[in-house]
């Protein structure tokens, strides 16, 4: 039997710790680790033993939960669900929380009717699950929920089969860049550093559906080169860099020495959707020794095994250093494999980006 996933649960309201505990002691695949009313509770109920998640409000007295979050992914990096009425879609307060490394953003769920509960249950439980990325729910073991998640780890050949590494000549250099927990801050420090004369560039950052919008919107605020949500179709142009929408896979096509891409759903790889490890994988098949890939900070392993199918056809594999992650597990799992080619600090991503760039780019004058 799956070892069930430990929740704390932290606000400063008695009636949502009610309501939340209920849920998750009603959960056959969650156990409540315990409740606090602030972060300085929390800390003391964490002291000799960790959580396996955390659901966390924003406003709280003391410390709000910005700030806890902000300690948590810099001293114990715990997969943290925020959970407040102030993180409603697109808000900054919910951009925020996802910067400082949340891996989910709900809104307060309303807990007023049976039905209401019922549905904020199923997706607490949802997000709590994906948060933590490993533990399959023991009633409902074997099957796909309507989010199209599998209970099993999904290869990539569910989404794109495998072919035999080969070296692509001719094709446009393209940078593909995956993160996870701290991504969006991260994109921020790479992308921003970039001119606009830089290669085509395209992104999967682990984020809810509703959030890749905002993300790119914001980033291309403040980018010199243009960034927007992908979608089917769009062309891979240099100055410009395109995300992957929450909730879906990009996939790169080759046409002519350029790339389109294509946004499409099915299961979740690696556990996630949209998946580094599609990415990736698409992005070795469409450009072969023309790609760089990029993993930045992040929970997990996603991207990892087809990080290694880019080095394979001859492309160039970069990944975060410890010391500049939010989490060092995306980068750590990629290193540990044996397939990458360079570590650097994230200071150092958009120069890399560029010398690799320019090195191909004057081979191919």
């Amino acid at each position: 039997m799956t070892k069930p996933i430990s929740v704390l649960i932290v606000d400063d309201s008695v009636a949502v710790r009610t309501a939340f505990s209920t849920i998750i002691n009603t959960d056959p695949g969650l156990t409540l680790f315990g409740t606090a009313q602030d972060p300085f509770v929390a800390v003391e109920r964490m002291r000799n033993d960790l959580p396996d998640a955390i659901l966390l409000d924003i406003e709280m007295p003391r410390m709000d939960g910005l700030t806890f979050l902000k300690k948590i992914m810099a001293q114990c990096p715990v997969p943290v669900i925020v959970c407040s009425s102030h993180s409603q879609k697109g808000s900054n307060a919910a951009m925020t929380a996802l910067d400082l490394g949340a891996a989910e953003v709900l809104a307060k769920p309303d807990l007023t009717t049976i039905e209401a509960r019922n549905r904020a249950a199923l997706r607490i439980g949802q997000a709590i699950r994906t948060a933590v990325g490993e533990r399959p729910n023991p009633s409902s073991r074997g099957v796909n929920t309507d989010e199209g998640r599998s209970d099993a780890r999904v290869s990539p050949d569910k989404i794109l089969p495998h072919r035999p590494a080969v070296r692509k000549g001719g094709a446009t250099p393209l940078v593909v860049i995956g993160s996870s927990t701290g991504g969006p801050d991260a994109l921020r420090q790479v992308l921003t550093r970039l001119p606009e004369n830089a290669p085509p560039i395209a992104i999967v950052q682990h984020m809810p559906a509703e959030f890749t919008g905002p993300l790119a919107r914001r980033l291309n605020g403040h980018c010199q080169i243009e960034v927007v949500e992908a979608t089917t179709g769009d062309a891979l142009q240099a100055g410009c860099a395109l995300v992957a929408p929450g909730d879906q896979h990009l996939i790169i096509h080759r046409e002519g020495r350029g790339y389109v891409v294509e946004v499409v759903g099915g299961p979740y790889v690696s556990r996630h959707r949209p998946s580094v490890d599609v990415l990736f994988r698409s992005a070795a098949q469409a450009a072969g020794e023309n790609a760089m890939g990029m993993v930045l900070t992040g929970m997990g392993d996603d991207g990892a095994t087809c990080l290694g199918e880019i080095q394979q056809c001859g492309g160039y594999t970069v990944a975060q250093n410890e010391a500049s992650c939010v989490v060092y597990g995306m980068p750590r799992s990629a290193v540990e494999a044996g397939v990458v080619d360079k570590v650097a600090p994230l200071t150092e991503m958009s120069a890399e980006i560029m010398n690799w760039f320019g090195g191909k780019s004057r081979r191919a004058g």
